[in-house]
């Protein structure tokens, strides 16, 4: 008669799966991590290689063992990196706090303040997210055009001062807070306003994090419409100040010159997410309140 497995050699196949299986997830995120990781490894080596170097590699090499830093310094003597920087965090700084303010003031008006025909304004408000893009870069570009904002701060930085998807996004969070803190400060005589900044913000402010930090990406990537609202130079992003040192001699002669340019310009974006990387993620899986 065959014998029945124990429990303890039940428990032992059951540990042996369970390692067999984490091995397996392990290996192919670390073959994944690589393949991500790589295409920046490679930007990085090939900005710290000299422009003779990198042009007598008839094979890549995966490695320098002469690196240098002359290409960060062409990157920004060529070209007017740094003005391009400046002008990124004008443009990202601007555009983020205006968006802040109108987002978080149309987030508490739709969670909380009750008006005639709220759900259908609402509703008609979320079917803004079904236009497509290119229709709005239409749009925008007549306006501004229009209103002779070409060339302009003024005209780069209107287009993104809202956002249907973020507002969504704090209105449900406000929504989730409970209506009793709502009541609780009217009884105390607290207007809208401090309730708003008091209480809903400081319980939110995971999500509000991430919003920022999302924005700030957006900003610092933005591409199309710096590219379609500016020709004047001195209002270029880093993104089409990229695409400028591309299309000029000194960025396709000099390849790693344009390398260490592009690495400066991610630099920043990279330190960001990895700074703020919990909030982003507790900011984008927040239910609830606090406890």
């Amino acid at each position: 008669m065959e014998k029945k497995p124990t429990y303890k050699k039940i428990e032992q196949a059951a540990k042996v799966r369970n390692t067999l299986g984490k091995t397996v997830i392990y290996a192919l995120l670390a073959v994944w991590a690589v393949v991500v990781l790589f295409p920046f490894y490679w930007m990085v080596l090939t900005s710290v290689k000299s422009y003779g170097a990198y042009n007598s590699e008839y094979i890549p090499k995966f490695f320098t063992l002469s690196p240098t830093l002359q290409n960060y310094f062409d990157a920004f003597t060529e070209v007017p990196l740094a003005k391009y920087f400046l002008n990124t965090v004008i443009f990202t700084v601007a555009t983020t706090a205006l968006m802040l303010l109108v987002i978080v003031f149309a987030a508490f008006a739709f969670a909380r303040l009750q008006f005639r025909g709220k759900d259908l304004v609402f509703t008609l408000f979320l079917a803004l997210m079904m236009v497509p893009n290119e229709l709005v870069v239409i749009t925008n570009f007549v306006t501004i055009t229009n209103m002779d904002l070409r060339n302009t701060f003024l005209g780069l930085i209107l287009p993104s001062v809202t956002s249907v998807f973020y507002i969504y996004l704090l209105k449900e969070n406000f929504a989730q807070v409970p209506d009793e803190l709502y009541y609780a400060a009217k009884v105390d005589a607290t207007s809208d306003l401090k309730y708003l900044f008091k209480v809903l913000l400081p319980i939110c402010k995971p999500t509000v994090v991430t919003i920022v930090i999302l924005k700030v990406i957006e900003c610092w990537n933005s591409y199309v419409w710096p590219r379609l609202i500016t020709d004047d130079k001195n209002y270029f992003l880093v993104s089409n100040g990229i695409q400028e040192i591309r299309e000029n001699g000194f960025g396709r002669e000099n390849i790693p010159a344009m390398m260490a340019a592009v690495v400066v310009i991610s630099l920043p974006l990279i330190i960001l997410f990895l700074v703020f990387r919990k909030k982003i993620m507790a900011g984008v899986s927040r239910g609830g309140t606090k406890g």
